[in-house]
C-alpha cells in the first residue's frame, strides 16, 4: 500500500512538472536582473538567456539600474541564433544615466531599447523610503556615490520639461514607459501626461512595493490603460519582501488578468534563479486553480504584446 501511494505521488509530481514545463513555453520575462552588475548576481546575461531559451521562453528583457543592456542583448542574439529567443533591454533613468535625460533616452531608442524605466534607486520616493521599505533593497558590491533624488515632477507638481521630452521619445519609438520607483500619486500625473503625448504602453513595476499603490490606485491606473507588473520574487520562497501567493490572486483580481504581467525581478544572489522563480509561480497559480489560458496570459502574452511580439 505504501509503495502504491509513493508511486502515485511520484507520478503526480512528474505530471505537474510536465504541466509547468508546457505552460512556460512562450513565457516572457520583462524584468531579469542578470549580470554583470554593480549588485552581485547569481547568473550572467548569457546564462539567463540559455536557461530561458531551453525552457522555451519567447523573450527575455534584461534590466540593470545603472546601464543600458541593449548592446548585450543584440550581441547574444547574434552569437546564439539557434536559441530562437528574442533578447531585449532598456534604460533606467537613474543618476548613472544622467537622470531623466532625453539624450540618453534618444540614444537608447535609436539602438533598439524596448523600455524606459523612470528613476528606481535614485527616485526621490525610493530615497525617502530608505529607512522603511527600501532598507531591504539589494545593495551594490561596492559603495556607490550617494544618489541625487529624482522626480518626474517639478516643485509645483507639474511634469518637468525633460520628462515631457522623454515621453515624446518613448511615444515616437512606441516602446514601454515603466514607472520605476516613483510613488503612486506621481504615477497618475506622469501617465496622464504620457497618454496625452501618445505613449501607448505603460507599466507599473511592483506596485505594492516602494511604489505604494493601494487597490484603488491599481484600479485607477488600469482604467488609464496601464499594466501592473508584479515581481515573482515577492511571492515565492527564498526571496525577500515576501507576500503570500493568495495576495497575488487578490492583486490579479483587482487589475484583471489582461492587465497583469508576472515577471521575475530575479537574479540577486541568495534568491532563486529566474527560471526557478517562474516554475514556482506557475505551480502556485495552478494550486490556486488559474486556467492554463490565464497563466499563459499572465506570464507571457501580455508582456509579448508590450514588446510588439506576435502572439
Amino acid at each position: 500500500m505504501a509503495s502504491d501511494m509513493a508511486s502515485s505521488s511520484t507520478a503526480g509530481s512528474k505530471a505537474r512538472d510536465e504541466e509547468v514545463a508546457m505552460l512556460l513555453k512562450g513565457a516572457v520575462d520583462l524584468h531579469c536582473h542578470s549580470g554583470p552588475a554593480a549588485m552581485p548576481r547569481v547568473l550572467d546575461h548569457r546564462e539567463a538567456m540559455m536557461e530561458a531559451a531551453d525552457a522555451g521562453f519567447r523573450a527575455l528583457l534584461y534590466k540593470d539600474h545603472f546601464y543600458l543592456g541593449t548592446p548585450h542583448a543584440k550581441i547574444l542574439e547574434t552569437i546564439y541564433p539557434e536559441k530562437e529567443i528574442k533578447l531585449f533591454s532598456g534604460i533606467a533613468l537613474n543618476n548613472a544615466s544622467g537622470g531623466i535625460n532625453p539624450y540618453a533616452v534618444d540614444h537608447a531608442v535609436k539602438i533598439g531599447a524596448k523600455i524606459v524605466w523612470m528613476p528606481t534607486l535614485a527616485a526621490a520616493n525610493h530615497i525617502r523610503k530608505g529607512l522603511t521599505e527600501a532598507k531591504s533593497f539589494p545593495k551594490t558590491a561596492q559603495k556607490m556615490l550617494d544618489p541625487t533624488p529624482l522626480s518626474s515632477l517639478d516643485a509645483n507638481g507639474k511634469v518637468t520639461d525633460d520628462t515631457r521630452k522623454v515621453l515624446d521619445l518613448i511615444a515616437e519609438g512606441d516602446i514601454i514607459l515603466a514607472g520605476g520607483h516613483l510613488e503612486a500619486p506621481e504615477l497618475f500625473v506622469l501617465f496622464d501626461e504620457a497618454k496625452k503625448r501618445g505613449v501607448k504602453k505603460m507599466l507599473v513595476n511592483h506596485p505594492t512595493y516602494i511604489v505604494g499603490c493601494s487597490d484603488e490606485d491599481i484600479k485607477g491606473l488600469v482604467a488609464m490603460g496601464v499594466y501592473m507588473e508584479h515581481s515573482i520574487c515577492m511571492f515565492i520562497p527564498g526571496s525577500g519582501n515576501q507576500y503570500e501567493p493568495e495576495y497575488l490572486r487578490h492583486l490579479i483580481g483587482i487589475a484583471g488578468v489582461d492587465k497583469t504581467c508576472l515577471c521575475s525581478d530575479l537574479g540577486l544572489m541568495g534568491a532563486p534563479r529566474p527560471l526557478d522563480g517562474y516554475r514556482q509561480i506557475v505551480n502556485a497559480l495552478l494550486d490556486m486553480r488559474f486556467s492554463h489560458q490565464d497563466i499563459r496570459t499572465l506570464i507571457g502574452d501580455n508582456s509579448a504584446r508590450l514588446l510588439n511580439l506576435a502572439a
